[in-house]
């Protein structure tokens, strides 16, 4: 399907069964790692054309057709622990991006199910436009969890820290049961393991 190149090598399969089947195995293994996983990016991020680390995306289907495709895996995945919401524009629901749209947010909550935490991709994205302390504060406001800041600027994370605010009420709670899903890693034989991976993928372990 169409998307941007930069997508390729993260999206799991073409269809909403295929991406559902490889997101429940990638979780169960981090899992078993002893590493919570965060599913992303919520409610969709495959119909975008451009890059969201440099532009804004607009995913131009409507409603009935994000249902079935984009949103559908999600759903299924409900149960995981923490998600991360997408910086890209869905007009058939709101003119904005969906980590600053309430409207989505709201959706993620009740149409997808998803009571985890919810984190925004990297605050710091050219994909979002404004003052970074403002786009944190809105954030929150349209009922994101946690504001994520990535990109090291200290000035940056400051005001983040400032305007995005404390975990309290409903995010503390998600934020707790996230935490309390986390268990040690399983004891694994690595060479086993490899060994295995490599007959699986014909001797090539790095494709």
């Amino acid at each position: 399907r169409d998307t941007h190149p930069f997508l390729k090598n993260r999206c799991y399969a073409d269809t909403p069964s295929q991406v559902v089947a490889a997101g429940r195995a990638v979780a169960r293994g981090l899992l078993d790692g002893g590493v919570l996983p965060v599913v992303k990016h919520v409610p969709g991020h495959g119909g975008a054309l451009v890059d969201s680390h440099h532009d804004l995306p607009r995913v131009e289907r409507d409603a009935a057709s994000l249902q079935v495709n984009d949103f559908a895996p999600f759903k299924a995945l409900a149960d995981l622990p923490m998600a991360m919401t997408a910086h890209i524009v869905f007009p058939a629901l709101d003119s904005r991006p969906a980590t600053l749209s309430q409207v989505i947010v709201d959706l993620i909550r009740d149409e997808l199910d998803m009571d985890g935490l919810l984190m925004t991709d990297d605050i710091s994205m050219k994909a979002l436009s404004g003052e970074i302390g403002a786009l944190s504060r809105a954030a929150r406001a349209a009922g994101c969890d946690v504001v994520l800041h990535c990109n090291g600027d200290m000035r940056e994370m400051r005001a983040v820290v400032e305007q995005a605010g404390t975990l309290e009420e409903d995010a503390l709670r998600r934020a707790e049961a996230a935490l309390a899903v986390r268990l040690p890693p399983r004891e694994v034989d690595i060479p086993a393991l490899e060994s295995k991976l490599a007959g699986m993928l014909d001797g090539n372990i790095h494709v």
